[in-house]
């Protein structure tokens, strides 16, 4: 099993769905995590970390927040020490065909989606150079890889992610920091499993390994890119699709 003992890892978007998950397998591996969310909604996350014998807090940020995402790293820091893995989760969809999207819900996308993975990145890397190595890790989608009707909003800010990673990782590689992204397929969440069953069925026929992913699939692609075995990978896509986008 991949060991991130000795790690401490932020994870935005973290109270449900792909970053609680995320959360709790990094944890499982030895990982300090921060789980971060809006309000009091990481809290479950951390205490489930908690009462399977891991180290969490739950902290509460707005992504959107420039200044509140430094205060949560800065504070992260002067606890822990160091900060070795952001993974940045946190996302919104707000679909509508563009001729009827309001300039608001691409905005709020773009921001939440975007923007904030800039602003945590950029308060993540300093104290990443100085201790010469870190991971950075952004949840892309296959819609951002290959569009989809009526998310176009989503699409272009799941696009930025990559293109933002792979200019971020060529800046940061020379001091031993990875930026990579996770790309998600069709992935079973609360949301997905509320669809009908034939929904879900008409999605599975168009991927190859016949079902949806798992929660846990996406969380095992990013611990492995937050590991020592992938030092030598920075700026990559690892799509996890079941084959749906080659």
């Amino acid at each position: 099993m991949l060991d991130l003992r000795d790690k401490v890892a932020i994870v935005t978007g973290a109270s449900r769905g792909i970053g609680r998950e995320v959360a709790l397998m990094l944890a499982a591996r030895g990982a300090a995590v921060v789980a971060a969310a809006r309000g009091d909604h990481a809290a479950g996350t951390a205490d489930a970390i908690g009462a399977a014998g891991g180290r969490a807090e739950a902290a509460s940020l707005d992504v959107t927040d420039t200044a509140a995402v430094d205060a949560l790293v800065t504070g992260a820091l002067e606890r822990h020490g160091r900060i070795d893995i952001l993974v940045n989760n946190a996302g919104i969809a707000r679909d509508q065909l563009l001729m009827r999207m309001k300039r608001d819900d691409w905005d709020q996308v773009i921001a939440t989606n975007l923007t904030a993975a800039f602003a945590c990145a950029q308060a993540v890397i300093k104290p990443m150079i100085k201790q010469r190595g870190g991971r950075i890790i952004s949840i892309s989608s296959v819609v951002g890889q290959t569009g989809n009707a009526g998310q176009s909003n989503y699409a272009a800010s799941k696009a930025g992610l990559i293109g933002f990673s792979k200019a971020l990782a060529r800046e940061v590689a020379s001091r031993g920091v990875t930026v990579n992204v996770v790309a998600p397929g069709l992935i079973e969440t609360d949301m997905t499993r509320a669809i009908a069953e034939k929904a879900q069925g008409d999605w599975a026929a168009q991927i190859p390994l016949g079902r949806l992913g798992t929660t846990a699939d996406v969380a095992a692609a990013v611990c492995f890119l937050a590991s020592d075995e992938a030092s030598y990978i920075t700026g990559q896509v690892l799509a996890v699709n079941g084959g749906m986008y080659m």
